[in-house]
C-alpha cells in the first residue's frame, strides 16, 4: 500500500491529522492539505519518522476557490494514484448570523460545503481507476437538527450528509466505497477558532472525544463501508433523539447550549 495514496484535507491538526496517523499505521502513503505550511512539514515529518512511508503536503486555502483545482492538478501532474480521498477540513462562525459579516459566512460555506462539492467531482474519476477506493466525508453532529447561532454552519454540514449519502447510492457499482464521518464535540480547537464563549467551552469539556478515538472509528467504519459513522455513544443517542423529539425541542436545546450569554 506504499504506493497507495490517501489525501486528506485539513490535514495539518485535529481530526484530519489523527485520520493521516491512522492510515500511516495502515501503511498508506499521504497528500496531506491544510493552509499552514509549517504545520504540515511538521506533521510530515512525523509521518516519515513513524513509517516506511510516502508523505506529500499540499498548500492550499480552500476558501480559495481555485484552491480545489489547484489541488487536482497537483495530484495529476505528480501522477499520484489517490485511493482515499477525506474532505475533512471545515469551521464554524457562531454568533447571531444578521451580526456577522456576509464575508464570514459566505468563505465558511466556501470551504465546509463548495470545496467538499468540488473536489469529489475532480476526484471520483481518479478513485474510480482504483481496483478498491475509498471516499469519506466529514460533517458535524450538528447537522441532526438546526443549530441557531451556528446556523449557516450546521446547514452546511446537513448537506455534507445528505450529498455523501447520495453519492453512495450513485456510486455503489463501482469500485469507490462512500462514508460520512459524523464527529461531535471533538477537542480540535474548533472552539478557539469560532471564539466561542468560555460556557461553551466548560459543557464541551463534558462530552468531547479526542481526535485519536474519532479517526480510530472513522477509518474503521470506512473501511467497514459504513454509510455513516457516528463515534461514540452520547453521539449516537443524540443522533437517534434528533429523529424521536419534535423539532421545536431540539431546536431549543441547541440554541440554549449556543446562545451568546449577554
Amino acid at each position: 500500500m506504499k504506493d497507495a495514496y490517501a489525501l486528506i484535507t485539513g490535514a495539518s491538526r485535529g481530526i484530519g491529522k489523527a485520520l493521516a496517523f491512522e492510515l500511516a499505521a495502515k501503511g498508506y502513503s499521504l497528500i496531506l492539505v491544510a493552509r499552514s505550511e509549517n504545520d504540515l512539514k511538521a506533521v510530515a515529518d512525523q509521518l516519515l519518522a513513524f513509517n516506511d512511508i510516502k508523505v506529500l503536503y499540499f498548500v492550499a486555502d480552500l476558501a480559495d476557490a481555485a484552491a480545489p483545482q489547484q489541488l487536482f492538478q497537483f495530484c495529476e501532474e505528480n501522477k499520484l494514484p489517490v485511493t482515499i480521498l477525506i474532505n475533512n477540513a471545515g469551521y464554524a462562525v457562531w454568533g447571531e448570523f444578521e451580526q456577522s459579516s456576509w464575508l464570514a459566512q459566505q468563505t465558511m460555506i466556501q470551504v465546509n460545503l463548495n470545496a467538499v462539492a468540488e473536489i469529489c467531482h475532480l476526484f471520483i474519476p481518479v478513485l474510480k481507476r482504483q481496483k478498491k477506493a475509498w471516499l469519506m466525508n466529514v460533517s458535524s453532529s450538528t447537522q441532526y437538527q438546526p443549530v441557531p447561532y451556528m446556523s449557516a454552519y450546521a446547514a452546511a454540514k446537513g448537506f455534507i450528509l445528505l450529498f455523501t449519502r447520495g453519492l453512495k447510492i450513485e456510486l455503489k457499482n463501482t469500485a469507490i466505497s462512500v462514508s460520512c464521518l459524523v464527529p461531535g464535540t471533538t477537542d480540535t480547537g474548533f472552539i478557539d477558532r469560532a471564539a466561542m464563549s468560555d460556557s461553551i467551552r466548560k459543557k464541551a469539556k463534558q462530552v468531547e472525544m479526542t481526535p485519536e478515538q474519532v479517526a480510530k472509528i472513522g477509518i474503521k467504519g470506512m473501511f467497514n463501508g459504513k454509510a455513516e459513522i457516528i463515534p461514540g455513544l452520547i453521539n449516537w443517542i443524540s443522533a437517534m433523539a434528533s429523529y424521536v423529539l419534535p423539532k421545536s425541542v431540539t431546536e431549543n436545546i441547541a440554541a440554549s447550549i449556543y446562545r451568546p450569554q449577554n
